[in-house]
């Protein structure tokens, strides 16, 4: 593998989400809630990263302990994730249960907007794992 990116990303006591590299040189965003504070502090983070944007990557985003995903964060999700420098990016968003996934999925329809970035939610980290295993040069 090739050397991974710094983060540049330094954990704060009043956001509600942390971020780790993984293995395979992505990211793993874990949420404890989708305040105003953590959204703005996400999105300025997640813009920046696709500034230096240069190959394929996999995040995952793990909102499992968030049951209620406001329309608002939705939106800044979708976003940074239309924004041309994601076109290398999968995405798995992990959530609680079906009805937090038909909630996204509903809202980001309504998006004036295509995402860039191949992503997909699930309710099971083991499938999000796998999906986001398959080789990169299978996006979607």
């Amino acid at each position: 593998m090739t050397d991974s990116k710094p983060l540049n990303w330094t954990p704060s006591p009043d956001v509600g989400y942390s971020v780790i590299r993984r293995g395979d040189g992505g990211m793993t965003l874990t949420f404890t809630d989708l305040s105003d504070r953590t959204m703005a502090h996400w999105h300025e983070f997640a813009l920046e990263h696709l500034l230096g944007a240069d190959r394929r990557t996999r995040n995952l985003y793990d909102l499992r302990a968030v049951k209620d995903i406001p329309e608002k964060a939705i939106r800044m999700a979708v976003d940074a994730n239309s924004d041309p420098s994601a076109r290398n990016i999968r995405v798995a968003v992990v959530v609680a249960d079906q009805s937090v996934a038909d909630g996204i999925r509903s809202v980001a329809a309504l998006a004036e907007t295509e995402l860039a970035s191949a992503m997909k939610i699930f309710t099971d980290i083991n499938e999000a794992e796998t999906w986001l295993a398959r080789p990169l040069d299978q996006i979607p």
